[in-house]
């Protein structure tokens, strides 16, 4: 299906929630270190239940090592400061869906590296600041997805 990535994602919850979001939508989960968390923190395993054991997670030490590990799919950045709509752009199946640290978003050497197929954005109210990154993550995993009739892995 679709590839989630979390850089450097720092509040164990929203991790959580995105385990259970993986597990149901058939994605993979990539986390890029340093995490905010330990992967057995008790409030991890509280917001992902027990979907923990049939979500697939990979961990990476930096982004240089994931990118090193990555598929083929186009990578597609998450962020505030995106000029596209998330709903604008052609998802396909292996396409990765990254998501910057909770307080931070994710760095501009990150957004503007060349290999970001393009960074988009999530529509807001103009006085909002930013959405939860669980729900940006459903937001954009249910997009794709639709993108492709819902088919099943």
């Amino acid at each position: 299906m679709f590839n989630i990535v979390l850089f450097e994602p720092e509040i164990p919850p929203n991790t959580g929630n995105i385990i259970r979001l993986s597990s149901n939508s058939g994605c993979q989960l990539h986390l890029i270190e340093p995490l905010g968390f330990d992967l057995d923190e008790k409030n991890l395993r509280r917001a992902g239940l027990d979907y923990h054991q049939y979500s697939s997670l990979q961990t990476y030490k930096n982004w240089s090592d994931f990118l090193s590990k990555k598929g083929d799919g186009k990578i597609y950045a998450f962020s505030t400061k995106g000029k596209t709509l998330y709903s604008e752009v052609s998802y396909t199946r292996g396409d990765y869906l990254l998501f910057g640290p909770e307080t931070r978003g994710l760095p501009e050497s990150i957004r503007t590296s060349q290999h970001i197929e393009n960074v988009l954005t999530i529509p807001m109210q103009v006085s909002s600041r930013s959405l939860n990154l669980s729900n940006s993550a459903a937001i954009a995993v249910y997009e794709a997805w639709r993108q492709l009739n819902f088919q099943k892995n």
